[in-house]
């Protein structure tokens, strides 16, 4: 099927095997280098979506007539955003503020393009509650490495999934991708459907 070129502005394998699940592959695969750090104030629902716009942004304005899908995961407790863990440290500050209690996860995702100046967007807020944390299961789940490069410090479909008492909202969102969303979002612009047959 002949149209736009697709390309995902994002390294993250989840959010790429999100996309071929419901049929929309990317072409093509941009990571774009953006600064990340959150504006004095700045409250998490915001950052996510700034964030996403952005990344989708830099991108096309490079490739011309191509569809661009940005995306990005931000985890807060309250107003508080935490971090993309790259620490053990980092790990572990993270865990003693999800420890026995609700926080949010907010997802946005943006599909600029084909045509100039078209930016498509949504912003995805699931609720997320974790069990109280035993000092063995904080221990553990530190040594396995597990919340490196996480927002928060956790990948809901690895192992901290066993700590999770519930969820309210879009698991898929929580993984990096709302599926139902971005779906929605890429059939505007590339004029096609899901296609669960074929992942072009």
């Amino acid at each position: 099927m002949t149209g736009p070129r697709f390309i995902l502005a994002s390294a993250s394998p989840r959010r790429r095997q999100l996309l071929e699940q419901i049929g929309f592959a990317p072409d093509e695969i941009l990571p774009a280098d953006i600064d990340e750090t959150e504006a004095p104030g700045e409250l998490p629902r915001v950052l996510a979506g700034r964030l996403a716009a952005e990344k989708a942004g830099v991108i096309a304005g490079a490739h011309p007539g191509a569809v661009v899908l940005g995306s990005d995961t931000v985890v807060a407790v309250g107003r508080r955003i935490l971090p993309k863990t790259e620490t053990r440290e980092e790990a572990a500050a993270c865990l003693d503020l999800l420890s026995g209690r609700a926080h949010r996860v907010f997802t946005g995702v943006a599909v600029a393009g084909p045509d100039e100046g078209v930016l498509r967007q949504r912003i995805v807020e699931t609720r997320v509650k974790v069990k109280q944390l035993s000092a063995q299961e904080r221990a553990a789940y530190l040594d396995c490495g597990e919340w490196a490069g996480k927002a928060g410090g956790y990948g809901i479909q690895g192992g901290f999934s066993a700590f999770i008492i519930q969820l309210v909202g879009s698991y898929s969102a929580v993984v990096g991708l709302p599926l139902y969303e971005s779906a929605n979002l890429l059939s505007a612009a590339l004029g096609r459907s899901v296609n669960f047959g074929s992942s072009k």
